[in-house]
């Protein structure tokens, strides 16, 4: 009992000298509740679940919980060219969202222009698009940069995509330091399962250990890796090879940093991680859970990492794009709302809530608000934010993520012994090249898809209770003239610049490219001179060729 009471004491210091927002924290019916609870009595299992903001970290980062802050509210957006993403965010900040979030077309994320021949039909309908730096200008317009934290989701040609974006800044005259957000950068998943690569697996390691290495000296509060397992769980993954894929990449990136001779104490706390928050409610609670405790034990017995910050694991969330039914769509809304709830009670930094439309096309300016309103019902009317880790102590919770973190630990083992040196890399890379975690994914999302079939697992509206009153949908739809205003303008900024000037900032490129040096400085120079992002990327597959996945049966 002892150690409870000195846990308690040693949290209740901590809680007392940080900071809490100016609110009564009470039940609706004005029942005062404390900002923590723990055990009345001695529990063997309190060593791996703790108090909030003390190592292992299951229980959150923080000891105030969200009474400190709320977590941010960071919608998801982007579609047809900048300016029309750039009335959506306007819309999304001023409606009470805390934070940017951009979705870019599939030119861009492959590393494409817009007039580039692979690109058409494609301009704009995923996302926005983004040719050069004038792009990026357009895109916030009258969002001030220094103000405002922006997460991009962009993995292969993340690079110069970021060095436009610094541009951006600079001429809205916020220095690059100023600067906070994240960067998506995590080509890992792009190999297992989003595809979305431009070269094979060693160059675009080389890119982002450059970004580690400047964002670490230069832009000391911007992330510039932001490890997904929303793209593992959406294409099929379970949530315990979610969790372990994820973490195991963040591994990888860690022991890229330190092959770079970077301090584990520096550069860790640049590392964050997006999640995907799917409908099984504790499950999901579960997960994030044991993933914060397994980060901060690895970060502190395998790699060496010393602070509280390098052994933090922080994390945004969105809600389960393949839980989204095209059939009876408002039924989006209630699955949207629990998972975003799992995501809350699990204690994310950042949340996007999906919209009820998204399974059919991009959301339209309704359903975009409703999925931000879902956020703000749970943020200012559940009164969930008054506890740090309600669900602690839970035997069901507690008992599902010490599962979770043991199939999670057996995977790893198994991807380190996959590799020829025992590192996580070196697995994760061996791994990529024989198709195992393709393979994984694929047999779960078949096991899945087989349930659903013989009625073993029911989806509402789809499988069971399909009768419905329902009217067709008006969806947003992206007009071809898109297209075709994004490559005239293209085409005057080719015309206008000067095109001197560009050649040698990419000739400058390919120079150090060919070298050892650190190639964000002058990949920045190019995106300044208005060098296009198929430019810049060209001149990378030129000198690195590309990649091809080899075809497995």
């Amino acid at each position: 009992m002892d150690e409870i009471n000195s846990g308690r004491a040693r949290w209740q210091a901590r809680f007392d000298a940080a900071p809490k927002r100016d609110r009564e924290f009470r039940t609706l019916s004005g029942l005062p509740v404390d900002p923590v609870y723990g055990p009345a009595a001695p529990d063997p299992r309190f060593e791996r679940i703790g108090w909030p903001g003390e190592f292992p970290f299951t229980r959150g980062l923080h000891p105030t919980g969200y009474r400190g802050r709320p977590w941010t509210i960071r919608q998801f957006a982007g579609f047809g060219n900048a300016r029309q993403t750039n009335e959506r965010y306007k819309m999304i900040l001023g409606a009470g969202g805390g934070g940017l979030s951009v979705a870019f077309d599939m030119p861009t994320l492959m590393g494409r222009d817009s007039d580039d021949a692979r690109s058409l039909g494609e301009v704009g309908h995923c996302g926005v698009a983004i040719d050069s730096a004038l792009d990026m200008d357009l895109l916030f317009d009258g969002i001030p940069l220094g103000d405002v934290t922006t997460s991009m989701t962009i993995s292969g040609p993340a690079v110069p995509i970021f060095c436009m974006y610094v541009v951006a800044a600079e001429r809205q005259g916020v220095p690059a330091r100023a600067l906070n957000g994240t960067l998506q950068t995590d080509i890992f998943k792009e190999y297992i399962a989003q595809k979305e690569w431009l070269f094979a697996p060693e160059p675009h390691l080389r890119l982002i250990g450059d970004l580690m290495e400047y964002c670490a000296a230069e832009i000391p509060a911007y992330k510039p890796l932001s490890v997904s397992g929303y793209h593992i769980r959406e294409a099929g993954s379970t949530a315990a090879q979610e969790l372990a894929f994820t973490l195991a990449d963040g591994f990888g990136y860690v022991e890229l940093g330190l092959s770079r001779g970077l301090d584990v104490d520096v550069f860790a706390p640049g590392l964050s991680f997006f999640f995907d928050a799917h409908i099984d409610f504790f499950e999901e609670i579960a997960k994030f859970r044991a993933a914060r405790r397994i980060w901060a034990r690895w970060m502190r017995d395998v790699y060496g990492a010393t602070t509280e910050k390098a052994q933090w694991l922080r994390f945004h969330t969105q809600t389960a794009g393949v839980s989204l039914t095209a059939q009876q769509p408002d039924n989006n809304i209630v699955r949207t709302a629990v998972e975003a709830l799992a995501a809350v009670l699990g204690g994310t930094q950042s949340l996007h809530t999906n919209a009820l439309d998204e399974v059919l096309a991009l959301p339209s300016a309704k359903a975009a608000e409703i999925a931000l309103r879902t956020q703000q019902v749970i943020m200012e009317e559940t009164e969930v934010v008054n506890v740090a880790d309600p669900l602690g102590g839970s035997w069901y919770v507690e008992a599902l993520t010490d599962r979770l973190e043991e199939e999670a630990e057996a995977i790893f083992a198994k991807i380190r012994e996959m590799g020829p040196d025992g590192t996580m890399t070196g697995g994760i890379l061996r791994g990529i090249e024989d198709g195992w975690f393709m393979s994984e994914i694929a047999e779960a999302a078949f096991d899945y898809q087989r349930k659903l079939e013989k009625g073993e697992k029911k989806i509402v509206g789809v499988n069971c209770h399909t009768a419905t009153t329902e009217e067709p949908l008006e969806i947003l739809r992206i007009s071809h003239e898109v297209e075709k205003e994004q490559n005239r303008v293209l085409a005057a900024r080719r015309t206008a610049r000067d095109q001197a000037s560009v050649d040698a900032s990419l000739r400058e490129l390919l120079e150090v490219a060919r070298g050892t040096g650190n190639m964000v400085p002058p990949m920045i120079e190019c995106a300044r001179r208005e060098a296009t992002l198929g430019e810049i990327c060209d001149v990378l597959r030129d000198e690195w060729g590309t990649y091809t996945e080899p075809p497995r049966f």
